[in-house]
């Protein structure tokens, strides 16, 4: 799970970064503010990567998946952005987890038929 989880994070991080250059030509919006919320969101992405097996790293990369998708108030092409990175979230956990589960049990099988007793 970890893996997959932590390439869907690193593809957030650039996907962070590039809303990050879009959000600055918002006249609305100062460069500070823009690279505040994009620093600590990109931030998140990086440090969520060595807490996915964590407890609550899991529930932690949701939450960044919501934030992602409302960004798009900021950066209408986030909300398609957003809800796809949470479909890639959704199916690294999943799938993640039933490659965990399937290399314990290789595993297993293996220390199994080692043992000659």
């Amino acid at each position: 799970m970890r893996v997959l989880c932590s390439s869907t994070l690193i593809g957030e991080f650039f996907i962070i970064g590039f809303a990050g250059l879009v959000a600055m030509k918002d006249p609305d919006l100062t460069m500070g503010t823009v690279w505040t919320v994009c620093g600590i969101a990109m931030a998140v992405s990086v440090l969520l990567c060595g807490m996915v097996t964590r407890p609550g790293g899991v529930q932690l990369g949701w939450a960044l998946q919501i934030g992602l998708i409302l960004s798009g108030f900021v950066v209408p092409t986030m909300f398609f952005l957003g809800a796809s990175f949470a479909a890639l979230w959704w199916c690294s956990v999943h799938f993640g987890r039933k490659v965990d589960e399937a290399k314990a049990r290789f595993a297993a099988e293996q220390k199994t038929s080692a043992d000659p007793a």
